[in-house]
């Protein structure tokens, strides 16, 4: 069994206040996009992921433990073979979108098609993984676990500027936290997505511990793009078009000019086969 697991971008990442549990409450329209790792279930001799490439812990075996925890099922050991192409550390979201994507493969596995229980193991993995399992265009508020669906949009090509460098999402909120200047609960309630298009409160936490995204956010307007901002906790880079042919030629020119750059279209929202 196989699925994709398709990293997202932030069309708008608003931070407000730090929570009683130490998350802090956000307002973010977010976008999958067609630049997606992928992952294969298998059975196997005892639950385990393997990711070549990518050293340490990975969330995709917390997904499979979750899983297992929050629903009883008793089924073979499951063997996750995941195919990586999302940027790692560069605030695309690749790991929860991975974890989410084992949720949908465990789901079809195991028969159980619970979209609440699966939203619940989700919000507990992590911030952004409960947007994750349903790819698409989200509206995400709380911590990342209230999510609401949004229709796709009409058009949208995406450059994608990846940094050599990885950065901590941890360690740029307590950044943006030193910096000051955090929305309050109410500013956030009353916030509208199309209207805050563009706008990262992360970015210059970002950029103070990555000068580098200042020069890649002026490579993708130079390239084109009608929007330049940082992808959620960066250090990635995205640049905004209205057509993804516009992206994937802006995306060349980028490259012949020696500059990493990947073009990317956004991923329609599919079922899942979640209830």
């Amino acid at each position: 069994m196989r699925e994709l697991a398709p990293a997202k971008i932030n069309l708008c990442l608003l931070v407000g206040p730090t929570r009683p549990d130490g998350l802090h409450e956000l307002f973010s329209a977010m976008q999958s996009i067609t630049l997606c790792d992928e992952l294969e279930l298998l059975d196997g001799e005892r639950d385990e992921v393997v990711c070549p490439g990518v050293d340490g812990p990975n969330l995709v075996a917390d997904a499979i433990a979750a899983f297992r925890d929050a629903t009883g099922w008793d089924g073979p050991p499951q063997r996750i073979a995941i195919a990586k192409r999302i940027p790692v550390a560069a605030g695309m979201g690749g790991g929860s979108a991975d974890a989410a994507a084992a949720l949908r493969l465990l789901a079809r596995r195991s028969q159980i098609a619970d979209g609440r229980l699966l939203r619940a193991v989700a919000a507990a993995l992590g911030s952004d993984v409960p947007s994750q399992l349903r790819p698409g265009r989200t509206l995400v508020r709380g911590a990342g676990e209230l999510v609401e669906p949004l229709p796709d949009p009409a058009g949208l090509g995406v450059i994608v500027l990846p940094s050599p460098e990885g950065l901590s999402t941890a360690a740029v909120y307590r950044e943006a936290d030193r910096l000051g200047g955090g929305r309050t609960a109410e500013g956030l309630q009353a916030c509208d997505p199309s209207a805050v298009t563009g706008v990262n409160d992360l970015t210059a936490a970002a950029r103070s511990l990555e000068p580098s995204i200042g020069a890649a956010l002026a490579r993708a307007s130079e390239a084109g793009a009608s929007m330049a901002m940082v992808c959620g906790s960066g250090p990635t880079v995205i640049g905004l078009f209205e057509e993804l042919h516009a992206a994937v030629e802006a995306a060349a020119v980028l490259r012949a000019a020696g500059v990493d750059a990947r073009a990317a279209g956004a991923f329609p929202r599919r079922a899942a086969g979640l209830s």
